[in-house]
């Protein structure tokens, strides 16, 4: 078992949630198509009520939908890959990147030579030098200032974020020790 499958004792609690969630969908759904009352919606033909049940399964399947690709682009800003989002989803980076096509940004901004960053109630600018190197600064959220060490570029953007997202983290409010 991988740790994303679940066990027969997840599997039924997951069966009685979606479907007391789905229960008092099924019977609004079915008291708008009949007029009759959300009571009464158990009341009409077995047909009738398993298609009102199925009707509210698209609700519910397009409402999952919408929440997965939330979840994508959540994971997407925080950094993650296409990659990562389909070996979680158990299909190729470029099934993911089909998928959820806006859940990973490009970096945009770092090819116009730069870019900003906000971390830890701080924000950071990334700007390349006309030699091609990345510098950085940046105010921490305890109103510390600092800056690339030595005004030395450094080789990507990635590693200018990197540094500068450790100042912020070092300047960042409700952090202990800063030694």
């Amino acid at each position: 078992m991988t740790a994303s499958e679940i066990t027969p004792e997840e599997q039924a609690e997951l069966d009685k949630a979606l479907y007391d969630a789905l229960n008092p969908l099924a019977s609004a759904i079915r008291s708008r198509q009949t007029g009759l009352s959300v009571d009464r919606m158990w009341d009409a033909s077995p047909v009738d009520v398993a298609l009102s049940v199925l009707a509210a399964w698209k609700v519910m399947d397009g409402e999952v939908k919408r929440l997965t690709e939330q979840a994508a682009v959540t994971a997407g800003a925080y950094g993650a890959s296409y990659e990562q989002l389909g070996a979680v989803w158990g299909i190729t980076r470029q099934g993911a990147r089909k998928k959820w096509p806006d859940a990973v940004s490009r970096p945009a901004a770092a090819t116009a030579g730069k870019s900003a960053l906000a971390l830890f109630g701080g924000t950071a600018e990334l700007v390349q030098s006309p030699a091609g190197g990345w510098g950085w600064t940046g105010r921490g959220a305890d109103g510390a200032s600092g800056t690339a060490a030595d005004g030395a570029p450094y080789a990507t953007a990635e590693e200018a974020a990197a540094h500068a997202g450790a100042f912020l983290k070092e300047h960042a409010l409700g952090i202990g020790d800063r030694s």
